[in-house]
């Protein structure tokens, strides 16, 4: 073989993938990226599914983007629908991994059932549909069952709420100034709608706009230190706390419907 066929060759090959390529793009089709599937593919699995509703089945399509394909610039925004997937199921009455189907006995209270499985009433109540407190025996309700742990990360300003190591979401916090936040695992001692503010030499209020605690307190095993919501939503993502992990009042109050008391966490640099 002479030497202008070896150049020509290659050059008519590049030329044939470069066609086909174009063509494929032209017809709407694109080029499979990985075993055989392509990253539109599957996200086109993913957003029919999660339009008809089938939310365990798009979570796992989104979930199966972000193994398959995790250098891809999109990963970060298939991640945060996988945690909008996973909020709707927590606070739905589908039955998923975590959860079972409890039916109700009497003599039973949601703070009983609550209590036998490690739960909240408010977690019930939501994601049954609850409300109010009553419930009816022989009814069968959706309980969350599996442990929540928390890990707040002060060098990313994130909280992430797990169950069963499994991320379920990831929320943006503010944390302490100088690295004032403790590093540890702590566990929540207690839980507070509306808290007053005690500082030194003054009691702030619940609602007043000097209480710099929001709407929920959930303290450590740690005097003074806790995760609560704030007055003060830009602050978020930076460090500028006494020591305390703060958190948009939204975030706070979904996180405080979630996690009863005992949950664990914890907090690295």
């Amino acid at each position: 073989m002479n030497k202008k066929l070896l150049i020509i060759i290659p050059v008519i090959l590049i030329i044939l993938v470069v066609f086909i390529a174009l063509n494929l793009k032209r017809t709407g089709l694109s080029l499979p990226t990985k075993a055989g599937v392509s990253v539109s593919a599957l996200l086109n699995q993913a957003k029919n599914l999660e339009a008809k509703n089938n939310l365990p089945e798009a979570k796992a399509a989104y979930q199966n983007l972000v193994n398959e394909f995790p250098n891809s610039a999109e990963v970060m925004n298939w991640q945060k629908k996988t945690e909008e997937i996973n909020m709707k199921l927590l606070f739905s009455n589908t039955v998923t991994a975590g959860s079972l189907l409890y039916e109700i006995k009497p003599g039973d209270t949601l703070f009983k059932i609550a209590k036998d499985f490690n739960t909240t009433p408010d977690l019930i109540m939501k994601s049954n549909h609850l409300s109010d407190g009553r419930i009816i025996p022989g009814r069968k309700i959706k309980v969350w069952n599996a442990p929540f742990t928390m890990l707040v990360d002060k060098s990313q300003n994130t909280l992430i709420l797990k169950s069963n190591e499994e991320i379920l979401k990831t929320y943006i916090v503010a944390t302490g100034i100088n690295n004032s936040t403790p590093v540890g695992t702590f566990k929540i001692t207690n839980k507070l709608p509306n808290p007053t503010w005690f500082k030194a030499g003054a009691v702030v209020p619940s609602g007043s706009p000097e209480n710099v605690l929001g709407t929920r307190w959930m303290g450590f095993d740690l005097a003074g230190y806790g995760i609560h919501g704030t007055t003060d939503p830009q602050s978020l993502g930076k460090q500028v706390t006494q020591g305390c992990v703060r958190m948009s009042n939204a975030d706070v109050e979904e996180l405080y419907t979630i996690v009863p008391v005992g949950t664990e966490v914890t907090i690295v640099d």
